[in-house]
């Protein structure tokens, strides 16, 4: 590790990622491994929240590194490495739990959510405890800066607040604060039914499936009545919005005049559209499927990434630990 600041960022091993978690994350988080040190988790932990499959769940850690090592990881730069490698990250779960509040917890944004849909009996703890791991997550690296988007700043708010009541309590400064660094804002992509992408919608279109399968999810986009020779609107089309993400400015200009005239079904828009994701993603999906099944390669990268961070870890739970009197006396 190097003098320059530290960058924590987790991602949750459940899915294929697609163009929404490529542009808002995977892209902007490879980014700071030339500008911190930068450290990433795979937070299998988090997963089981959800996913009760281990097979699966093993399946997805290896998917998500593989995405990663496609999209320019350097794991010579960068630290990239398994949650549940860092055990120690639970225990330190459970010294930050002794000294939050409830009341800090159901201001969650997720909680909260949950119980306006009406699911609260079917919230299990792992949900409502979520930030308290996140928190650990993010302490127990030392990080100084956790990049988020706009709408994730409470974790890292929520994450100072644990900090600060764990210092005051045993009259110290064991953990460092963290500050958020809110990601540029990205444009919002939008899935094939024109809500926000989404998992949870079913509206997806993954990046590096092969060329087949992701041309069948792009023609699943919808698109109004309008007939080959009406012209169109650009400007409310998904498909345009999705084009415009990846084509120059003069392809995105040829496309809408195409439109405005007519004669340009959306059928042709589509084609091109998958031409251009097809193109873009092309080199990635061949790193993809290169190392996608060498899991001695992904499993190196994985526990490489966690000797890189163990000492910090290891110093940082002799802090706390002692701090809270845990242990024999030093």
């Amino acid at each position: 590790m190097t003098d320059r600041n530290r960058s924590l960022s987790g991602i949750k091993p459940t899915g294929e990622p697609h163009l929404g978690n490529y542009l808002g994350m995977i892209q902007p988080a490879i980014e700071l491994q030339t500008e911190y040190d930068a450290f990433y988790f795979v937070a299998d932990y988090h997963a089981l929240t959800s996913v009760n499959d281990p097979q699966k769940l093993r399946d997805s850690v290896y998917h998500l590194t593989a995405y990663f090592l496609a999209f320019g990881l350097d794991p010579e730069r960068a630290a990239f490495f398994r949650q549940s490698d860092i055990p120690e990250v639970t225990e330190l779960t459970w010294l930050l739990s002794c000294v939050t509040h409830m009341g800090l917890l159901e201001r969650a944004h997720a909680y909260k959510a949950a119980i306006d849909r009406g699911e609260e009996k079917d919230i299990n703890h792992g949900v409502f405890s979520y930030p308290v791991l996140m928190a650990s997550d993010i302490l127990i690296y030392d990080s100084d800066i956790v990049p988020v988007g706009a709408d994730q700043i409470q974790h890292v708010e929520m994450t100072r607040d644990m900090a600060q009541r764990f210092n005051r309590a045993f009259g110290g400064d064991f953990l460092k604060l963290p500050e958020h660094r809110v990601r540029g804002e990205v444009a919002t992509v939008l899935g094939t039914d024109g809500r926000k992408m989404s998992k949870s919608y079913g509206n997806v279109i993954e990046p590096l499936l092969p060329p087949k399968k992701l041309r069948k999810q792009i023609m699943k986009i919808e698109t109004d009545s309008a007939g080959l020779h009406d012209p169109k609107d650009p400007d409310s089309c998904t498909i345009v919005s999705l084009y415009k993400l990846f084509a120059t400015p003069e392809e995105v200009a040829t496309m809408k005049g195409r439109y405005r005239e007519g004669g340009y079904g959306y059928g042709h828009a589509k084609q091109a559209l998958f031409e251009k994701l097809d193109d873009t993603f092309h080199p990635y999906r061949q790193r993809y499927e290169e190392v996608l099944g060498d899991h001695d390669l992904l499993e190196s990268v994985l526990q490489e990434g966690a000797k890189k961070v163990r000492p910090i870890v290891d110093e940082v739970m002799d802090r706390v630990r002692s701090a809270a009197g845990l242990g024999r006396p030093g």
